[in-house]
């Protein structure tokens, strides 16, 4: 498949083509009703709720309005309108006509889609309740099970299914077999019937393998659903009468080479293959309490940080795939940055602080998986310090400009409260802990040190960069490192950045990562799947596929 012209990850109601989203006090409805003919690319229909990129950006908009503009829904049910199809997953033709890079950052996206919905249910309040009445198959399945609760309508022929290895000779690409087993920790040889039976599992015995959480007749499925979502939302503490924010469309402006917003912009070097984030600390007067914040809404910085960063990663990862390396830098006051990071810190218990805060650590999630080289620049007029040090921690590399001859003109760096936790990255450490391997000593020195903003030769000696070259050395450093990181091959970069991002405790978010980057990511390649007469191209067409059988 071509995978221009550019993909825009920005919708918003009124042009959904495939989700219908209502509200009724604390219950938001969230059904699939996917249009057929409204696939993103030409070439493959969407028929029986099977979903493309396009399905998904859908999604993750009508996630975001719902956090942010309905702060009194507690509870959000994921259901269909299509009769006796729940969701068959993710369309199989568009797979077929995909070049691999889409198909992973497709895979990826939903992904982190997906692994989104679990972060508000566990951080914010907001729960989840897949009402599934009908067929679900594949990533529809993945998605009931991102929900806290499965219920399935028990009418003899609606089943859940994960088909892709004996139908599509790939895996699960959204974290289907992770959560079956770490999650709803289904018996593993009870999985392993469950994932090479293309026809599924329904009924009592779906609730009985712990497929699903519970299971109800036709007649009552209805009631079941409302009384189950009344029961989820009773957990939650989202407030009743808070009035929501209204997402208006970023003001941004998409040129030839560069991507610029209100908070950050990114500067594209083709020649190179670089592309240099540059984010902009807060300017002017800024909120001192919960009313002020509530009284910018979707102006307050913060969260058009938090959305702009979001869309600008979002369109380099997708839109420029051969932009290799990425340069993060920032401008501005880092006293204006401190002063958000107490406010966010003091009023971390409003629900628009803590949505806002949960997108930013969405956002900076999306920064350590997203498969681009990441050097951070702390050069003049930077301000990493507190909230604007994360994007810098989450790089493989960070440079520290030292100017002995200068000191008034010296960059700092300052490690705030808010790098010590508020911003978990999947494995659940901060970034700092991460760095450190959360060994006390230096996790005493960095915390005796916060506060203060460091030259280079401080942070070079408390290891928080990667190395202080004074003026003399800045530019060759800086090119050199960048030309030699663009001749290597990318896979292996990819692969290696990987691995070392990801040095600390693994758990099920880690593992739905590293098992897309290295499982799916190798079977997504292999003959089997993709060759002339791979399960993938041959799907739908009444062939066979052939397999090499050689174990690999």
């Amino acid at each position: 498949m071509n995978d221009s012209p550019r993909v825009d990850y920005q919708t918003d109601p009124s042009r959904y083509k495939h989700w219908k989203l209502s509200f009724e006090g604390p219950i938001a409805t969230l059904a699939a009703d996917f249009d057929e003919n409204g696939g993103l690319r030409p070439g493959y229909k969407l028929k029986l709720n099977s979903y493309d990129l396009g399905v998904d950006i859908e999604l993750n908009d009508a996630l975001n309005r719902i956090r942010f503009e309905h702060p009194e829904v507690r509870t959000v049910v994921l259901t269909s309108l299509k009769d006796r199809v729940f969701c068959s997953g993710a369309n199989i033709f568009m797979l077929g006509l995909s070049s691999h890079a889409w198909k992973v950052n497709f895979c990826k996206f939903t992904n982190e889609t997906r692994n989104g919905m679990e972060d508000s249910s566990r951080n914010s309040g907001l729960k989840f309740l897949a009402a599934v009445n009908g067929a679900c198959a594949g990533g529809g399945y993945e998605l009931a099970l991102a929900c806290d609760q499965i219920l399935l309508v028990d009418d003899r022929s609606s089943a859940v299914s994960l088909p892709e290895v004996p139908l599509l000779g790939v895996l699960p690409g959204t974290g289907g077999l992770t959560r079956v087993t770490d999650k709803r920790h289904v018996r593993h040889d009870l999985a392993d019937i469950f994932c090479t039976t293309a026809e599924g599992v329904r009924g009592s015995k779906a609730r009985d393998w712990r497929l699903v959480d519970d299971i109800a007749k036709p007649a009552v499925f209805a009631q079941a659903v409302r009384e189950r979502a009344l029961q989820l939302a009773a957990q939650s503490d989202r407030p009743e009468g808070a009035r929501g924010v209204s997402l208006a469309p970023l003001q941004r402006s998409i040129e030839a080479d560069a991507l610029r917003y209100s908070t950050l912009e990114v500067d594209i070097d083709r020649a190179r293959r670089v592309a240099t984030f540059t984010i902009h600390a807060p300017q002017g007067e800024q909120p001192h309490d919960a009313a002020g914040i509530e009284a910018l809404g979707a102006d307050w910085y913060a969260l058009r940080l938090a959305r702009e960063l979001d869309d600008a990663i979002l369109s380099m990862r997708t839109n420029e795939l051969d932009i290799g390396t990425w340069l993060i830098k920032t401008r501005g006051d880092s006293a204006k940055v401190a002063e958000l990071d107490a406010l966010l810190m003091s009023q971390r218990g409003h629900w628009l602080v803590r949505e806002t805060t949960g997108m930013l650590r969405r956002c900076f999630s999306r920064i350590d998986v997203s498969s681009r080289s990441l050097f951070a620049l702390v050069d003049e007029g930077s301000c990493f310090a507190g909230t604007l040090l994360e994007p810098a921690l989450a790089c493989d590399r960070i440079y520290h400009l030292a100017l002995p001859d200068a000191p008034d003109k010296t960059p700092r760096i300052t490690v705030g409260e808010t790098n010590f936790g508020l911003y978990p990255m999947a494995t659940g450490q901060s970034r700092l802990e991460r760095r450190f391997y959360a060994e006390a000593p230096a996790m005493e020195a960095i915390r005796a040190a916060a506060g203060h903003a460091l030259d280079a030769d401080q942070a070079f000696a408390l290891g928080l960069v990667t190395s202080n070259p004074d003026d003399i050395d800045w530019d060759d450093e800086i090119r050199i490192a960048i030309e030699e990181r663009s001749a290597m091959s990318p896979d292996a970069l990819t692969g290696m950045e990987a691995n070392l991002r990801f040095n600390g405790p693994e758990n099920m978010f880690t593992r739905v990562f590293g098992r897309l980057t290295a499982w799916q990511n190798w079977i997504f390649q292999r003959p089997n799947a993709v060759g002339d007469k791979g399960a993938l191209k041959v799907y739908g067409k009444g062939e066979k596929a052939a397999f090499d059988f050689n174990r690999v």
